[in-house]
């Protein structure tokens, strides 16, 4: 069973920044499609940014140029480094786990609130 367990979300001002980490149990982490999915009160879940086991990421447009996506295999860890965060960047973050080459892997994170307020 996959266990990711998100940390490091918070209030922050905007303009600020905020790192999120996902650590991973349980599976060759290596092999995953990490990814970081958002929800705002009242909306759609939806994509942030996903990193591929090959290194290749892919953002949303809303996010582009301000976020970073990363991971680090040894530590079965992926992270969202985000900068010059704004108020609609308000959501609960989750982490996500997935392989597209194994029918029914796809984990999901309890989530980590990130509000931007002055």
């Amino acid at each position: 069973q996959v266990q990711l367990v998100e940390s490091g979300g918070g209030l922050v001002q905007p303009g600020g920044s905020l790192r999120l980490s996902c650590a991973a149990s349980g599976s060759i982490f290596r092999f995953n499609t990490m990814g970081w999915y958002r929800q705002a009160p009242g909306k759609q879940r939806e994509l942030v940014a996903h990193i591929t086991s090959g290194g290749s990421t892919n953002y949303a447009d809303s996010v582009k140029g301000r976020f970073t996506i990363s991971r680090d295999n040894a530590q079965s860890t992926v992270y969202l480094q985000m900068n010059s965060l704004k108020p609609e960047d308000t959501a609960v973050y989750y982490c996500n786990a997935y392989r597209p080459d194994v029918r029914g892997y796809d984990y999901w994170g309890q989530g980590t609130q990130v509000t931007v307020s002055s």
